[in-house]
Parts: structure tokens; sequence; C-alpha cells
């Protein structure tokens, strides 16, 4: 199995092809910038991760979250193993505009890593969502 740890700018987007999910992509992220213990993304407005009232459903914003903080905890020296836990407070729905997923490293403890993450409009800057994550190493 490749490692995928020390991920830069140059080498995001073949890492990320390469190491999540054919569902995951669905989410259409883009944008990717990566350096050390940080990492964004775009995620755009997409019909087919609306729930029925019009914004990006809950589901969606939690796996995005998931593979950016991913990113992030391996543009570093330790290689994270997976996510051992993710907490997140939804602040306002998606609705209309496109989101911002942004990741900072916050401390490496014995065996894990935590993170935080927020989702921010990519327009008007609100705050979306916020979450907090640990990655096991």
């Amino acid at each position: 199995m490749k490692a995928f740890s020390n991920i830069s700018q140059d080498s995001v987007v073949e890492t990320y092809e390469h190491l999540f999910a054919p569902w995951v992509k669905e989410l259409g992220l883009t944008d990717f910038e990566v350096s050390e213990g940080k990492a964004s993304a775009i995620m755009h407005q997409n019909p087919s991760l609306h729930w029925s009232a019009g914004a990006i459903c809950g589901q969606a914003i939690l796996a995005a979250i998931d593979t950016v903080a991913s990113l992030a905890v391996n543009t570093t020296d330790r290689q994270g193993k997976g996510t051992v836990s993710q907490n997140t407070q939804f602040i306002r729905p998606a609705f209309s505009e496109d989101l911002k997923i942004e990741v900072s490293v916050l401390n490496f403890g014995r065996t894990i890593v935590y993170v935080e993450a927020k989702v921010i409009f990519v327009e008007s800057g609100k705050l979306v969502a916020h979450s907090t994550l640990e990655f096991a190493f």
C-alpha cells in the first residue's frame, strides 16, 4: 500500500483521485489547497446533494469535512490511519452559495491527531458548520 503522508500542493489531486472511493468523488470537491497541517477545498452547489428543502444535505457536508481533514492530516510527516471521531455543529443551512471547507491540524497526541474544520460560504464568508475531528496515526 502506497503511503500518502507529506501530501503537497503538487500531489494533492493525484492523491485525492487515488485514495478516495468513487462516491466521495461524486461530492464534486475542487480547488484543493494544501500546506503543512492545512487543507481546503470547494464544494459546489449540486442538486444531487440537496435534500428536499434545497440545501446541501448534512451527510454530504460531513463526508466533505472528513475527506478534506484526511488530506490535511496527511500533509504532515505522520500518516493518518483513519477517523476516530467527528463532532460537527451545523450553524445554518447550505443554500445557494458554494462552500469552502477549511481544515487545520491542531495537535498531535501520542496516538491521536486533533483537527478543526470550518465550512463557510465562498461569497459571504458566513459560517455554515464547525467540526472537530480525531484521527488515529
